[in-house]
């Protein structure tokens, strides 16, 4: 059963979902052609609208950056009827502008993972290739801009997220290359979510949570868990500030770009798209069904 598409989801920490006015309803286990997802939802309201949230490492913090199963979460949230996604997580800062506990609304991704394969939902007879020139949605993005202006939060508007694997930190070379090149922050997880995404015709937008310098900062300690954590917890209260004014401002009916990634983008012919992969792919294609 595929559920009305205009509820918005938020992928993050535990805590986020303690939110002031989040009335939860339960959680919900949904089991996808691509595996588990993370865990299972949590779907309630919040200002009167629908909302669907899923820890992404698990509760508990049971899951590593490169076992995120990206497609069983977004498949997922699809199936809930989602057609936002706020996503926030943690990265390190690249530039000396970013401190400890900013936040950077990221426009852009740089791929230094080695997982492209399961980062998109196509394959097995059906094949896409939707357009990623500008990755988040800026309509989403903006809104959360919006909102952290609103509560007083230091945010940066743009920036550029390389993607690493993890579960490692980066060695200095590596922070260093990174610092130099150009590179805003650095963070494990939010790449294949949102390609996911796109995919899903999901709009999706990130709040880069800064939560240390990584170590291409000689003069600054390496980052370790214990200033990670310390960040977040703080990072974590403003991201919920962020999303209670953002969540009145998405608008009820998803009619942005974004929500119609596809058009053109699938390349098999439909007379040839095998039963089994339309199927699987049920939630992503069913407007094209």
């Amino acid at each position: 059963m595929l559920f009305r598409m205009d509820k918005v989801g938020i992928i993050g920490g535990s805590g986020l979902y303690e939110i002031d006015g989040f009335e939860t309803d339960e959680w919900e286990a949904v089991d996808t052609p691509f595996g588990s997802p993370s865990d299972a939802f949590l779907t309630g309201q919040l200002l009167n609208r629908e909302i669907v949230f899923l820890p992404r490492h698990g509760r508990g913090h049971r899951i590593m950056p490169s076992e995120l199963n990206h497609r069983a979460n977004i498949w997922a949230m699809k199936q809930l009827g989602v057609s936002w996604i706020i996503s926030a997580s943690a990265v390190g800062s690249l530039q000396p502008q970013y401190a400890p506990c900013d936040i950077v609304l990221i426009d852009q991704f740089i791929d230094n993972t080695k997982q492209s394969s399961t980062h998109t939902f196509f394959g097995d007879g059906i094949v896409g290739h939707v357009a990623f020139a500008e990755p988040i949605c800026e309509k989403l993005r903006m809104i959360l801009m919006d909102g952290a202006n609103e509560v007083g939060v230091k945010a940066h508007n743009r920036g550029a997220y390389v993607n690493m694997e993890g579960p490692a930190f980066s060695t200095r070379a590596e922070s260093l290359r990174n610092q130099k090149l150009g590179f805003d922050v650095v963070g494990m997880t939010n790449l294949g979510e949102a390609r996911c995404a796109r995919e899903a015709e999901i709009s999706y937008a990130t709040l880069a949570m800064v939560t240390d310098y990584d170590c291409w900062k000689r003069e600054e300690e390496p980052v370790t868990v214990e200033s990670v954590v310390a960040c977040l917890r703080k990072n974590a209260s403003s991201a919920k500030s962020i999303i209670q004014k953002a969540i009145p401002k998405i608008p009820a009916t998803p009619s942005w770009p974004s929500h119609r990634a596809l058009d053109n983008a699938i390349m098999t012919q439909k007379s040839a798209w095998p039963s089994a992969t339309k199927e699987t792919l049920k939630p992503i294609i069913a407007r094209f069904l």
